[in-house]
């Protein structure tokens, strides 16, 4: 179950929007499925209308409008609580979801406590799948509970997920993988694709309106539907950070130091400054790229911990190497960047390899596939390790021959989910995986020189080989979608680029066998919640949480303020207190 925790102010704008089509004409019947007895036997299940939701939106607010207390960051809570399209064969009934709503609630602390409390105000809404097939409901909750007093929103997302947790085990729904993987990536917001598109759409509006004949309207006065055309045409298919972090997980990869990193970067074209520790020019703490931008446009900046878990600055100097001049050799790149000057010292980026090169690196990478048989599926962190240089690996080979992001960077992206681990993982010298990097070296250069596309297949075969150790690792830790994704998917990717590849002379068969440790069929454990997760499932199945189906008044409890005291004192008109 994955909940989406956001905050604003507009009761009567979210209400509006649930029971609205949808921005892809997605919502589909909706209705209440849980809520507070009021709204249940005013509305029960049927469809609602604009004028439902702004009458449940005036009466959820109304606790906030009559004691005027105002919540910092906005007093309208709002979750949506998702189950996965393939994760079940049938949907969940509206009265399983009411179970699950009011557990959530009460998990979250937002009920009466027991009768400790006032309770928050919140409804439930259920209005059809969506776009990707998710069924989903939407909780909205208003934090100023019925006698005035805030609720606590304390680590409220740490919450949500630790509630979420408790609700996949005491209902049995299907577990997270990435929470039981210790791994999550980031997600892609839909607005942040629209911004982009209306920053591009601006900014080539006013340069086209330059030329233009006098009286053009400016971009504010233009008419709305002739905007969002224009935007509309900017939207591009691609996330906007997508290509971002595949230049930099391939430049991050196929470097030796932190300075060659720099340098590959600004080989790509990509802007890039620093961040430096409090009052130093010489302390790098982390770093920001973007795309240049067109004439008129301003650079759209992320940091390197916003593209990938994998891929802020503390992590990506794990697989570098560590030398006496290194961080003064860095400081000075990264100095040149920020000024936009020329690199200080040019190193092997800008040279080719040599022909010699590519045959020592496939036959040490060739016995760093047969050594990884001996490492044990439950070491995480090298399986992390080796995922996140096979990735970048392929999003360096993808940035040298896919003149637009293809099969390689696909590929690239699906495998760096592997190393999106909450915590760091095991070095490469410690692995014993730095064949990897050196591949990406070679392969980052692979449009310059080598021994041409025969020197590609062989080692795209030693790339596959890597994919499916990481997937067979995967099989073992029960993390099924990600092994599917890779032994399927990837797969099938890698061998489209190896189709268009010609055959090595002397092609070795691939190996019948995997590793033992990856293809034991281990018995399903019960899921091992965090001690919050833990606490909070007790308290569930302790009966706090009161039952659906159970009587609740169907009249609105009162809210009224308590009124202010007027102390009578002497004035002008009257006589002195004796």
């Amino acid at each position: 179950m994955m909940p989406n925790v956001v905050r604003g102010h507009r009761m009567a704008g979210l209400m509006t929007y649930l029971v609205g089509p949808g921005r892809h004409n997605e919502h589909t019947e909706p209705h209440l499925v849980a809520g507070d007895g009021a709204l249940m036997a005013w509305y029960d299940d049927n469809e609602l209308g604009r004028d439902s939701a702004l009458a449940i939106a005036r009466h959820l607010d109304k606790p906030r409008a009559a004691y005027g207390v105002e919540v910092k960051g906005g007093h309208v809570w709002h979750c949506s609580l998702s189950l996965r399209a393939d994760e079940r064969d049938e949907l969940l009934t509206d009265e399983q979801w009411s179970d699950i709503a009011h557990d959530f609630i009460a998990a979250m602390e937002f009920d009466d406590n027991q009768g400790t409390k006032a309770a928050c105000r919140w409804v439930a809404v259920r209005h059809g799948l969506s776009e990707n097939g998710n069924d989903h409901i939407h909780i909205a909750v208003n934090l100023v509970r019925e006698d005035g007093t805030k609720a606590s929103i304390h680590h409220d997302y740490r919450r949500a997920q630790a509630a979420a947790r408790a609700l996949e085990t005491k209902y049995g729904l299907e577990e997270l993988e990435s929470v039981r993987a210790e791994r999550a990536t980031r997600g892609y917001d839909p607005a942040e694709r629209e911004a982009q598109a209306r920053a591009r759409a601006r900014a080539k509006y006013e340069r086209a309106r330059t030329k233009m004949e006098a009286g053009t309207p400016p971009w504010e006065r233009l008419d709305g539907a002739d905007r969002k055309a224009r935007i509309a045409a900017e939207l591009r298919t691609d996330q906007p950070r997508y290509l971002l972090s595949l230049k930099v997980r391939g430049c991050a990869t196929a470097s030796r130091s932190e300075a060659e990193f720099v340098r590959r970067l600004r080989r790509e074209g990509l802007l890039v400054r620093p961040r430096y520790a409090e009052g130093h020019t010489d302390v790098i703490t982390g770093y920001s790229v973007a795309e240049r931008p067109e004439a008129g446009e301003r650079p759209i900046w992320y940091g390197g911990g916003q593209l990938g878990r994998d891929l802020s600055l503390p992590r990506l100097r794990d697989g570098w190497e560590d030398t006496p001049t290194g961080a003064m050799d860095a400081a000075a790149e990264w100095n040149a960047a920020k000024r936009g000057r020329r690199v200080v010292a040019p190193g092997r980026e800008a040279t080719e390899p040599r022909p010699r090169q590519w045959v020592e690196q496939q036959e040490r990478l060739s016995k760093l596939v047969d050594r990884l048989s001996e490492v044990p599926v439950e070491d995480r962190d090298t399986w992390a390790t080796v995922a996140r240089q096979t990735a970048g690996a392929l999003a360096a080979w993808s940035n040298a021959t896919e003149e637009t992001p293809g099969d390689l960077a696909a590929a690239a992206e699906a495998l760096s989910r592997s190393a999106q681990t909450y915590r760091r993982t095991v070095r490469p010298e410690k692995a014993r995986t730095i064949a990897i990097s050196g591949a990406a070296m070679l392969l980052a250069s692979a449009a310059r020189g080598g021994q041409g596309t025969v020197a590609q297949a062989v080692m795209l075969r030693q790339l596959i080989r890597l994919s499916e150790r990481v997937a067979d690792a995967a099989v073992a830790a029960r993390d099924a979608r990600q092994a599917r994704l890779i032994s399927e998917d990837v797969r099938a990717r890698l061998d489209r680029v190896g189709a268009a590849l010609p055959k090595p002379p002397s092609e070795r068969t691939q190996p019948e066998g995997r590793t033992a440790t990856a293809t034991i069929e281990r018995p399903v454990e019960p899921p091992k919640l965090d001690p919050e997760a833990q606490a909070m499932l007790d308290r569930l199945n302790a009966g706090q949480a009161k039952p659906a189906t159970a009587a609740t008044s169907p009249v609105p409890n009162t809210i009224e303020p308590a009124r202010r005291r007027h102390t009578a004192r002497p004035g002008a008109d009257r006589g002195p207190e004796r």
